[in-house]
């Protein structure tokens, strides 16, 4: 099974639906929440390329993105295959 990280912030409406979308899969995941800890959120935008937005999901050590990429990728047919499902 993959290894699932996604950085997270409370009351994020994106965070819960990525995470509703991989509750779906089946598939355990590690969630960071980046809320109050600078060194999360610094490490998450340098693992992103940059991005500074929540929620942004890596598996194996691969960024996929953000909420709106996994749904696409699941839209067409892709996340299973990156979820090793």
């Amino acid at each position: 099974m993959a290894e699932i990280e996604i950085y997270t912030s409370p009351f994020c409406g994106f965070c819960s639906a990525a995470k509703r979308l991989l509750d779906k899969k089946g598939v355990a995941y590690r969630e960071i929440d980046v809320t109050t800890n600078s060194s999360e959120r610094q490490e998450m935008t340098k693992r992103s390329g940059g991005s500074r937005t929540v929620p942004q999901i890596f598996v194996d050590g691969e960024h996929l993105g953000d909420c709106m990429e996994i749904m696409e990728m699941d839209a067409d047919g892709e996340l299973d295959t990156r979820l090793g499902l």
